[in-house]
């Protein structure tokens, strides 16, 4: 196990299901956007209750309110990429929140592709 002493920022962008940027999910926009300049990597994770600036509380519960969960898109990255990026993501938000905090790498690797059931 390799434990790394970097400092590194978690950036944390609430949104909503239903946002969309040039006609797809921004969920989808911003993951995207991500991965095209290569950053270490994005989650996107689904809330099943919430209420934001607009005081709406979303949730699971009722079906009219399903369609709309609300949405944490995370990445941990460094603070002059975080910055660098953050017009872009400006920009692509009518709505939201985008959260910046000081986080610690432990440890960061590459996974294994597993393929056709085997690991490769």
């Amino acid at each position: 196990m390799s434990v790394s002493d970097t400092s590194m920022m978690r950036m944390r962008i609430h949104i909503g299901e239903r946002d969309k940027f040039d006609g797809k999910p921004l969920y989808q926009a911003i993951v995207d956007l991500l991965r095209t300049r290569r950053y270490s990597g994005a989650t996107v994770l689904r809330g099943i209750m919430g209420f934001g600036a607009g005081d709406h509380v979303h949730s699971d519960r009722f079906l009219e309110l399903s369609m709309d969960l609300p949405l944490v898109i995370e990445c941990v990255e460094s603070a002059a990429k975080i910055d660098a990026i953050m017009p872009e993501l400006e920009a692509m938000l009518e709505g939201g929140l985008i959260t910046v905090d000081p986080t610690r790498v432990l440890l960061q690797r590459a996974g294994r592709s597993v393929s056709k059931g085997r690991e490769t």
